[in-house]
């Protein structure tokens, strides 16, 4: 998948089969492509975390001077939710956060002692027209959905395990059904739930934000902060917590996330974050304590010198962009107008950019380079479904060649359609939501309706209502 300016377009499917994806197969890959859309075009390359990928891009990045590796950030949260959510997958034993993997052991316990018996799930939908998620555990933020859906179906599980029948359907297990009633009547086991929800919601959130093929590249960095600071708010209202007082359980959590932004942190990041005249406004540092412009941020100044000396290694562009960056960055010379002082707080990034810079043509051009990049591989996934839906089991005599002729045709059409209004309110806005293993849910039962990947309450209640 190549990403532009004008929105991603899908360039090929590779057959793999039988290929070990060591990092040199990958580098290789990823070069001819690069050789093939034009090195000066190419600004970079997006994989996620995996040893081999990284390797890869690392090695671009070596051959390439103006080509820097980015890992997919939403990869990145994910690995963080799940060393949240699972103690087993941290380094150590992290007893604050085992609350988290009961609650979901037990939710799990729950959806699969309801759906795995026909006469107990045929009681369940009698009291709700929402349906258990399948989701499985490859899919990002799997925990989070799968509790944000059972506080949806809170309420037809109670009135289910007190309904008179609920004895009748429990014969075939007395104690499971009994651990099932203990709990969905247990007010404090809910409370657990909501609490959880609570505080990964703002990383579920910046998920959802960064899982899509637009520009968000310039505000990963800022993101991120805030991400950790949202966090913060519900465990210390949760815990009784005075702003100043140590919370070991978000110290543990707060620690999980530095650790994995470090790792992932790039200084692409930071010179996108430097580019976007939003983060110099008296509007924007004002509105949290402890917040700097990016020009005083050591960290954030380090490292965007660091990718202007990899940009420019000719020595007179890289005082230029220097000296262009200063002037933008301390509201001198052509930046000194009131106009384009009030416009960075109101302005997007790339209007702003569009009006204001014209004096700086070096740092314009590469500010219109870096917000229009995306921070995800979420666009390069989402073509695998599609490939599977394509090369099935009914459709197993497609030569490899002729599949990806038609993945190619089909993602570009949808790509192209998404310019249309049509495409965002007909039935085709269907097509990127995570049910695509099937191309239309008519004739489809309810069961199989709930068998999404995404939580889209909009989606499912228009499905459901076309089915009643």
């Amino acid at each position: 998948m190549a990403v532009t300016e004008g929105g991603p377009m899908f360039l090929k499917a590779i057959d793999t089969e039988g290929e070990e994806k060591k990092k040199e197969y990958i580098f290789e890959k990823l070069q001819e492509v690069i050789e093939e859309v034009g090195v000066d075009c190419v600004v970079q390359v997006v994989t996620d975390n995996a040893a081999n990928c990284k390797a890869a891009g690392l090695m671009i990045e070596a051959k390439y001077k103006n080509i820097f590796w980015t890992p997919c950030i939403v990869h990145t949260l994910n690995l963080a939710l799940k060393n949240i959510c699972d103690p087993k997958n941290n380094e150590g034993d992290n007893f604050y956060l085992w609350f988290i993997k009961k609650a979901s052991d037990d939710a799990s316990f729950i959806k699969n002692f309801i759906m795995n018996h026909s006469m107990r799930l045929s009681m369940f939908n009698e009291f709700s027209k929402l349906k258990f998620l399948q989701i499985a555990e490859t899919r990002f933020a799997s925990v989070v959905i799968m509790f944000k859906r059972f506080l949806l179906l809170k309420d037809a599980l109670v009135q289910m395990v007190v309904h008179p029948n609920w004895a009748a359907y429990r014969e075939d297990d007395v104690a499971k059904s009994q651990r099932v009633k203990d709990h969905v009547l247990n007010d404090v086991w809910w409370d657990n739930i909501a609490y959880i929800v609570s505080f990964t919601e703002p990383i579920y959130a910046m998920i959802r934000l960064a899982d899509t093929d637009k520009p968000c590249l310039h505000l990963i960095y800022e993101m991120w902060d805030s991400m950790i600071e949202k966090v913060k708010i519900p465990i210390y209202r949760f815990e009784g917590k005075e702003h100043g007082e140590v919370c070991i359980l978000y110290e543990i959590i707060k620690e999980i996330l530095v650790a994995r932004w470090t790792k992932s942190n790039t200084p692409l990041h930071c010179l996108a974050h430097s580019l976007n005249p939003r983060y110099y406004s008296p509007a924007w540092i004002n509105e949290a304590p402890g917040r700097v412009s990016p020009n005083d941020d050591h960290e954030v100044t380090e490292m965007r010198n660091k990718c202007f000396r990899k940009l420019y290694p000719d020595q007179e562009d890289f005082k230029t962009i220097k000296k262009e960056f200063a002037d933008f960055a301390l509201f001198m010379n052509a930046f000194e107008n009131p106009d384009s002082i009030e416009d960075r707080a109101d302005f997007e990034p790339k209007q702003w950019w569009g009006t204001h810079g014209v004096s700086t043509k070096l740092l314009k051009n590469l500010a219109l380079k870096l917000l229009g990049q995306p921070a995800s591989s979420s666009c390069c996934e989402r073509n695998w479904s599609t490939y599977g839906f394509i090369h099935s089991a009914a459709r197993n005599k497609l030569t490899p060649a002729r599949a990806a002729d038609l993945v190619y045709t089909h993602n570009n059409h949808r790509l192209l359609s998404r310019n249309s209004q049509a495409y965002q309110t007909g039935p085709s806005r269907m097509w990127d939501i995570g049910g695509d293993g099937v191309e239309t849910f008519a004739g489809v039962g309810m069961l199989e309706s709930a068998d999404l990947s995404l939580d889209e309450p909009e989606l499912e209640e228009e499905i459901i209502d076309s089915l009643t």
